[in-house]
């Protein structure tokens, strides 16, 4: 059955996010800050947030080196999911996958078309695993980045959530680098 088990503890997670834009700075970064409080919010961890501008390298060289630290389980990336030529957050981040989380493209899209219809299309949102951290690329709307949260992060980021979670298979993620060291 679907909900929470209130039985079972919470577990905060350490969230980084990042902004990717050409314009925005810390100031105007409203769908930053859409995230940064509702991470806090529900009791994780919010362990860094930057803005890039979109660069493909530099959107991964971020991310990437965000995977290497212990303390951060999930990165959220905000923005250049779009079509236009500078739009290349999927470029920069789906080289970066181990594994990649099509479901996750598939609920956001069927969040969003109850919200804005046909125009979801126009998003390339898209998420994986790297490195034992789950990475999610949202649009850079704050109505995109509320209805990621809501509508899928939130719950998958409560150990408490059931049938199931990412929270619960955290410590799992690198078990075939584990394996490969001890041959």
């Amino acid at each position: 059955m679907a909900g929470l088990d209130e039985k079972r503890p919470f577990i905060a997670v350490g969230i980084a996010v990042l902004t990717v834009s050409d314009t925005r700075t810390r100031e105007t970064d409203k769908s930053g800050d859409t995230l940064a409080a509702r991470i806090t919010e529900a009791g994780h961890r919010l362990v860094d947030r930057a803005i890039v501008p979109d660069d493909r390298e530099k959107i991964a060289a971020r991310v990437k080196a965000w995977t290497e630290l212990d303390e951060i389980d999930v990165v959220i990336t905000s923005g250049g999911t779009g079509f236009t030529g500078r739009d290349v957050t999927p470029e920069a981040l789906e080289p970066l996958f181990e594994k990649r989380m099509d479901g996750f493209s598939a609920v956001f899209h069927r969040i969003s078309y109850d919200k804005i219809g046909t125009a979801t299309i126009q998003s390339r949102a898209t998420a994986g695993v790297a490195n034992a951290t789950f990475i999610f690329a949202l649009p850079g709307s704050p109505g995109a980045c509320r209805d990621a949260w809501d509508g899928i992060l939130k719950a998958q980021l409560d150990y408490r959530s059931l049938p199931c979670n990412f929270v619960e298979i955290m410590p799992r993620l690198d078990e075939h680098l584990k394996r490969g060291a001890m041959k």
